[in-house]
């Protein structure tokens, strides 16, 4: 029937952004440290949250893949040309993003990633355990906690600051995990994450974890200059940490990179590559004055 036909599609947003991204001459290098980096098809997600704020930015992304594993100390004896190339990469790199992830294997690698990016003020993003590993690096080097770890790593660790979800089964691994989108309450408005979602007091986005910050050592490690400017609703479990006095140095609980889209690129990571090329400060200055609200 005449009535139903379809109007023709219109692709002139999605043609001009293509032609621009054709257009497009500058660069920046990201360091992705994780430990499925042979398939990166593992961290797909990731790197299309990427290429959004990069082209918001008028960039092309660079990313540069870094096995975590080369990274560690042990790397050195073992296949030393590999750790080599490795530290020489991520220290040519404007920003350090550490992913997702389960199990033990690469863990000293990242923490020395996430160590290296706190020490010498670069950009960093470390998303559920890129987020956990920023808190046992921030346990044993600036706390002095030098057997700090999570439980799922080391369970007789004698500093466990990163714990099982209290009502998880651990004899079960089927349907235990924290998943689907759960909002997140953003305490202080004057803090980073806030102004990057739009100066919102509250944030929805998406989970996939067992393992969470141990409310047990909030207070230590926030006398000690980390900050948890995000919770849930009952203030104990800890969704967003952020590092005063650094150009960008934010984890999170949750995985912003589910929800990025074309021309709506996640917050988080547009405020990844805004720090790693200068421009975040003047980003956040120019912000409109507006009430507060809840992102979606």
């Amino acid at each position: 029937m005449a009535g139903n036909i379809a109007a023709a599609p219109n692709f002139q947003a999605w043609t001009k952004m293509a032609e621009a991204y054709d257009n497009l001459t500058g660069t920046v290098k990201i360091a992705m440290v994780g430990k499925y980096t042979g398939l990166s098809d593992a961290y797909l997600s990731v790197v299309k949250a990427l290429l959004h704020a990069c082209v918001a930015c008028s960039l092309r992304p660079s990313v540069e893949w870094i096995a975590a594993s080369d990274l560690e100390d042990e790397s050195a004896k073992t296949t030393p040309e590999a750790h080599a190339s490795a530290w020489e990469t991520l220290k040519s790199c404007a920003c350090v993003l550490v992913p997702g992830g389960f199990g033990d294997r690469g863990v000293p690698g990242m923490i020395l990633a996430a160590k290296f990016a706190r020490e010498n003020n670069v950009p960093y993003l470390g998303i559920c355990l890129g987020m956990q590993i920023s808190v046992i690096e921030f346990s044993r080097y600036v706390l002095g906690l030098e057997r700090a770890n999570s439980e799922e790593f080391d369970s007789q660790t004698p500093h466990p600051v990163v714990i099982f979800m209290p009502e998880g089964s651990r004899t079960h691994m089927g349907s235990t995990m924290r998943l689907g989108s759960r909002i997140t309450f953003l305490k202080d408005p004057d803090c980073v994450t806030s102004k990057l979602y739009q100066k919102s007091a509250s944030v929805d986005e998406r989970h996939r974890h067992r393992y969470e910050v141990n409310p047990d050592f909030i207070g230590e490690l926030e006398s000690a200059g980390l900050k948890f400017v995000g919770s849930d609703e009952s203030g104990k479990r800890m969704e967003v940490l952020e590092l005063p006095n650094h150009p960008y140095y934010i984890g999170v609980q949750f995985h912003p990179e589910f929800k990025s889209r074309p021309q709506r690129p996640s917050a988080l990571f547009l405020g990844l590559i805004l720090a790693a090329t200068g421009r975040l400060q003047t980003y956040l200055s120019n912000l409109p004055d507006s009430s507060l609200g809840t992102s979606q």
